[in-house]
């Protein structure tokens, strides 16, 4: 059992170290004074690239903020549009369901630009433009289509029976939800939320155009950055929007995880 779980042990250690070796350098940078060709490592090092990051001054920290308030608004919106919109999806059949599958499948396919200028216009009319709430409401476009898809293939596969014997005990419909059908669906909502606040955080055009330059998310922050070549603060700006997905992966992989083992002691 110990022989065998130590290779095991070995390739999950060789896949994570791939898949964070691109990474490396930005740390590097992000404590480097300077790196420049042909050294190996840099000659000097410093704190002054984090420092400035987290400094009460610096603008990055509300950008921070607003990404994580836009990300986390437009998953619970996306959630609450996708479980009732996935359910339909997955369990009824109804005349133009092909159709309607499609034309989820429309703000994925189609770019962004062919769409964002009439809804701006609808945005400015509206007097969403240049808001929190109108970036949500723009951010909404791409991720519920995830969302809907995700639980419609969860939904596809769920027994209705569980929640007609609940009703049967006589579980309030907000009990045989809350109870029995969240439960069962944990792992799709697990992964469509996953999906909806990555996409939603790391979303820079839709943010550019609809926040028209008031909205200051850390992808626009980054791209800003960019424009001025220092290497250090661009880094550490780069690490700083990574380890809000990193986190929302591992919390969901975690419940997955969990979901799994349940699932395994029930049928046993």
């Amino acid at each position: 059992m110990h022989s065998s779980q130590m290779p095991r042990n070995a390739l999950i250690l060789l896949i994570i170290l791939v898949l964070f070796l691109p990474f490396l350098p930005l740390l590097v940078w992000s404590v480097a004074q300077g790196w420049f060709f042909p050294q190996l490592i840099p000659q000097q090092w410093t704190l002054e690239h984090w420092q400035q990051l987290l400094s009460a001054s610096s603008r990055i920290g509300e950008g921070v903020m607003q990404s994580l308030a836009i990300a986390l608004t437009t998953t619970v919106l996306s959630l609450l549009v996708g479980i009732p919109a996935g359910r339909a999806m997955g369990l009824m059949e109804f005349p133009g369901k092909p159709v309607l599958k499609l034309f989820l499948l429309t703000p994925i396919i189609v770019s962004p630009l062919a769409t964002l200028m009439g809804i701006q216009f609808v945005l400015i009319r509206l007097g969403l433009s240049g808001t929190l709430l109108g970036v949500v409401l723009v951010h909404l476009m791409p991720t519920i289509p995830y969302m809907t898809l995700v639980l419609a293939s969860v939904f596809a596969n769920f027994d209705v029976g569980y929640e007609i014997q609940a009703r049967s005990l006589g579980a309030s419909p907000i009990k045989v939800f809350s109870q029995v059908t969240l439960p069962l669906i944990a792992p799709g909502v697990a992964v469509g939320a996953l999906f909806a606040f990555l996409i939603s955080w790391n979303e820079f055009l839709l943010t550019f155009f609809v926040g028209g330059g008031s909205v200051f998310t850390l992808p626009m922050i980054l791209f800003t950055l960019l424009q001025g070549g220092n290497n250090g603060l661009i880094a550490a700006v780069a690490i700083t929007s990574i380890v809000p997905g990193l986190i929302f992966l591992f919390v969901a992989s975690k419940a997955l995880q969990n979901e799994a083992a349940l699932g395994g002691l029930g049928s046993v």
